[in-house]
């Protein structure tokens, strides 16, 4: 036998075994499944969107009231030379 009858012997024994009964709900099962999924992926998205936007928001507020791009005020005065 060449290996391409092998392998077709292999697929019609696989064939003609029974095959074990599919339960008659499982396709709405799959369905409600899908959907919770759909659901729970919509949840965390929209969760993360309002993360970000509060994390922007809280970025904007922050730099508002500190202005990092300011240079710092010094801390000693320069000495007086010269007077």
């Amino acid at each position: 036998m060449t290996r391409h009858e092998d392998r077709e012997a292999a697929v019609r024994r696989l064939l003609d075994t029974p095959h074990p009964p599919v339960p008659r709900d499982l396709a709405s099962r799959a369905a409600a499944r899908g959907a919770r999924r759909l659901r729970r992926a919509r949840r965390v998205r929209g969760a993360l969107w309002a993360l970000g936007v509060i994390a922007a928001l809280a970025f904007l507020v922050w730099a508002s009231t500190v202005r990092p791009w300011e240079a710092p005020p010094a801390g000693t005065t320069p000495p007086l030379e010269g007077w």
